[in-house]
């Protein structure tokens, strides 16, 4: 049986899409699985070891009627997209069965992780309940550091109302830099906001650091959070790959809903939030213009929850 699954494009939701994946996997043994999704979401599952292929997806309309006559036919498509184009794939793949996500068919307020699943058990038909977050790295990263790594994320690619201040982020980096040696994530929209980061560490006289903010592939990405001994983050991507490896951390929700979006399964994970009235609105920018979810947390509450993990 060959099986396409359609990974959604975000790399969260990709991450937030892997306890169904392998229901569907561990449901549909001895079959021919492939891939195909956005590069971040395909670089962020290329390596799972039941997958034959996978296919990155390219943003011309005209690419999809193409690539769906180099994949061939399938048995059953599974995707885990309701966008318009993801509509014009399934229409463009050849499949006996096919099989879209609607996430207005899911109730509000559950975790992204269920409405996943609920979705490929409507499928299928059955009641398989969600495990774990999986990634597989690409290597195995072995920690030489002598002391235990300290992980920043001060970013999100969703837009500037999820982002803390880099000077709170730097005051907590300070503060545990005794103890730890401190990582500096960010993709391309976050390299002046690491570079703020590490001017303020270096000001506070804090040498132990690495700044690799936009100089890691997705892979690099995973194989170091899953290296990391403490994390700090917003609600973003690595926020839940670092749930995948169970790493400590302490996650800063600003407008978006942390019963759907939290992380999952991870027993040493803590959120901070301010429950304003506008709360959560869901807005790349703050329509008050004040941004106070994310202002209003400070450096020592985001500290004292980083220093009850460790």
């Amino acid at each position: 049986m060959r099986i396409l699954i359609e990974l959604p494009s975000w790399l969260g939701d990709a991450v937030m899409a892997t306890p169904a994946i392998e229901n569907i996997m561990n449901y549909y043994k001895n079959s021919e699985f492939i891939f195909i999704g956005s590069l971040v979401s395909i670089e962020a599952l290329m390596n799972h070891p039941k997958v034959s292929n996978t296919f990155v997806i390219e943003k011309k309309y005209s690419s999809l009627f193409k690539i769906s006559k180099k994949l061939g036919p399938f048995d059953i498509f599974y995707s885990f997209r309701g966008s318009f184009r993801s509509k014009i794939l399934k229409l463009f793949i050849s499949s006996k069965k096919k099989f879209q996500f609607d996430k207005n068919n899911y109730q509000k307020n559950l975790h992204q992780v269920q409405k996943y699943n609920n979705f490929i058990n409507d499928c299928m038909e059955t009641r398989l309940n969600p495990g774990k977050l999986i990634l597989h790295p690409s290597l195995n990263h072995i920690n030489h550091n002598l002391k235990p790594i300290f992980g920043i994320n001060p970013g999100s690619s969703y837009g500037v109302s999820k982002r803390w201040s880099p000077i709170k982020f730097s005051q907590i980096a300070s503060e545990l830099s005794n103890n730890f040696d401190i990582l500096i994530f960010g993709g391309p929209k976050e390299k002046q906001i690491a570079a703020e980061i590490e001017k303020n560490l270096i000001s506070r006289g804090v040498k132990n650091y690495k700044n690799i903010s936009t100089k890691t592939s997705v892979k690099d990405l995973i194989n170091h959070i899953s290296t990391l001994d403490l994390f700090v983050t917003g609600d973003t991507g690595p926020m839940h790959i670092a749930a995948a490896f169970e790493v400590p951390t302490v996650a800063i929700f600003g407008p978006t809903k942390a019963t759907e979006t939290s992380q999952w399964m991870n027993d040493k994970n803590i959120n901070i939030k301010k429950n304003l009235s506008c709360q959560p609105c869901m807005k790349r920018k703050c329509p008050l213009k004040h941004n106070n979810c994310m202002k209003l947390i400070k450096a020592d509450e985001v500290l004292s929850a980083l220093k009850s993990l460790n």
